[in-house]
């Protein structure tokens, strides 16, 4: 038993389409459930501009329709934790869930982590990642604005993106290996009648190269064995988006769950996996189809058939009926309430109901923290005035001031993050953290102002060690998914060591930056104005990192 003693009917570790559906179905049976999720609510289908073929929904985004989910879980009373799961204990009746806010324990346990994407391992993929060759389109597509764009892949993913970056690119071509798309014929219909979009079939990617960016492509015809190369044109530089299906993220999990050679959950039809009160959901299970559709049948399906598992070890262990999470009409008819509200009705930054959220987390603050705002003339510098007035209205805990001008390099204008006696923590917003990013302001500032997030105590010492003075420049976009894991696991770094700086820099603001250190994808982190990586990274891989070049 852990000490925390935090116990629940069901703990659902991530937050998408399926690990929402799992949520509502659970806890409107009058269960306790806890969704446990390290990122952001509604996982891959977030970065989705457009979903046409959810039963019932003629259209709508991906993260309209995962924020309706969520409100729906939250109304039959389910509970959230933003926090990364770093191991867990599953064979006993009681199950014990390691993660970086604690310990909790539950009866079942649904797995509904999902999938990244796939890299293909092509000649220069890894060299050109973030200078050239991308995996989201919703995140990196406006930095190919007016140029050449080659999507490689022939799914319902690819073909969506495809579609998706003809707003931003010159002309789309699509390599496709097979010898015709592998969606549905309406779908792939609809791309070849396009005229700003190529297709090239029985076609692979064979290398990218280039001074810096990509601008030389070399591809083959897997039938003939015929190459073809493309280079870029005046102006040199083009893209190379990568949309070939998805990697399960199961390398962390348990050995003792079973898993096909891909990597994949192996489940019975009920979603039941190897171990007893263990189920699992979603793209990360075996399965021909990998849609919302079917993520949110998953999640169903694993919660209907966990029911009779929970009710049986109550029996056997003789544990009362958790009664901390029965339905609430009025709950239900408030959140409702508060999903119908269009966010517009706010003149501001932040809506009513997320104003709502940040002064129940803002509560929780320890100590007082402090904003130093770095301002210029611009009208970012504006935004930023309007976006911290709002905040401070908030709690007493915030407190926004204009310091005197100095003369430095600091990149303006900034948003500096302060402690209560005016000493820096080292963090640093440089543009109006809303988006993605608004979460990651909000950790930052719990993470001042204490009691802050927990951090595994090998990583801590690691970075605790570190005695040269560390600058850490994450870029990022506030539509892309990606972004807020590495920028809250830099900041986390910050507020551990005196050495360590992290700066959140919306590139949209900064084209100067883009420029620079040539940012053709996000999130791009830059540590000391020389070592640039590109690619989502965890509090882990970024302590690797720096642990390195510090020596």
């Amino acid at each position: 038993m852990s000490e925390k003693k935090e116990l629940y009917d069901l703990v659902v570790v991530g937050a998408g389409p399926a690990g929402l559906s799992a949520a509502i179905y659970m806890a409107r049976a009058k269960y306790r459930v806890l969704v446990i999720e390290k990122e952001k609510i509604g996982g891959q289908i977030t970065i989705t501009s457009e979903v046409v073929n959810y039963p019932g929904i003629e259209s709508t985004s991906g993260k309209e329709l995962t924020d309706g989910m969520k409100a729906q879980a939250d109304s039959f009373g389910a509970e959230f934790a933003y926090a990364e799961v770093l191991d867990m204990e599953l064979e006993s009746d009681i199950k014990v869930i390691h993660t970086t806010k604690g310990d909790y324990e539950a009866l079942g346990v649904i797995l509904a982590v999902g999938a990244n994407p796939r890299k293909l391992g092509f000649k220069g993929e890894k060299e050109f990642q973030g200078r050239g060759v991308a995996y989201c389109a919703t995140c990196d597509g406006e930095f190919f604005t007016g140029m050449d764009v080659f999507v490689i892949g022939g799914g319902f993913a690819a073909v969506e993106e495809g579609i998706f970056l003809t707003k931003y690119a010159k002309h789309v071509t699509m390599i496709v290996r097979e010898e015709d798309f592998t969606c549905a014929k309406m779908v792939a219909d609809e791309v070849k009648g396009r005229n700003d979009i190529t297709v090239n079939f029985n076609t692979e990617v064979v290398e990218v190269n280039g001074d810096g960016m990509v601008n030389f492509a070399r591809f083959k015809n897997n039938q003939t064995g015929e190459e073809w190369t493309y280079e870029g044109g005046e102006n040199g530089a083009f893209g190379v988006f990568v949309f070939a299906g998805y990697v399960p993220n199961t390398k962390w999990l348990p050995e003792l769950i079973e898993k096909n050679e891909q990597g994949y959950i192996i489940t019975d039809a009920n979603q039941k996996t190897n171990i007893a009160g263990v189920y699992a959901a979603g793209d990360v299970c075996i399965k021909n189809l990998r849609q919302v559709v079917t993520a949110v049948s998953d999640g169903a399906i694993a919660a209907t058939s966990l029911e009779k598992h929970v009710s049986e070890i109550h029996h056997k262990l003789d544990i009362p009926e958790l009664i901390v999470n029965k339905p609430n009409p009025e709950r239900v008819k408030q959140v409702k309430e508060e999903n119908t509200a269009k966010e517009s009705e706010s003149n501001g930054f932040l809506s009513a109901e997320v104003k709502n959220q940040l002064s129940g987390v803002f509560a929780k603050f320890q100590n007082k923290v402090i904003l130093k705002a770095w301002l210029d003339d611009s009208a970012l510098s504006g935004e930023i005035k309007g976006f911290l007035e709002e905040i401070q209205d908030l709690s007493d805990k915030i407190e926004w001031i204009v310091p005197e001008k100095e003369e430095s390099e600091r990149i303006l204008p900034a948003i500096e993050l302060c402690y209560e006696d005016g000493r820096s923590s080292g963090i640093s917003f440089h543009g109006v953290p809303g988006g993605h990013e608004i979460n990651s302001f909000v950790v930052a500032l719990y993470n001042v102002a204490g009691p802050g997030q927990e951090i595994e105590p090998e990583i801590k010492k690691e970075l605790t060690k570190i005695e040269k003075d560390i600058n850490i420049k994450v870029m990022v976009s506030l539509s892309c998914t990606m972004c807020p894991e590495t920028v809250m696991a830099a900041q986390k770094a910050a507020s551990v060591s005196e050495h360590i700086e992290a700066e959140m820099i919306d590139l949209m603001h900064y084209p100067e930056l883009k420029k620079k250190y040539q940012v053709m994808s996000v999130p791009c982190m830059v540590i000391n104005d020389e070592v640039v990586h590109f690619g989502k990274k965890g509090i882990q891989e970024v302590a690797d990192i720096i642990t390195k070049i510090a020596g």
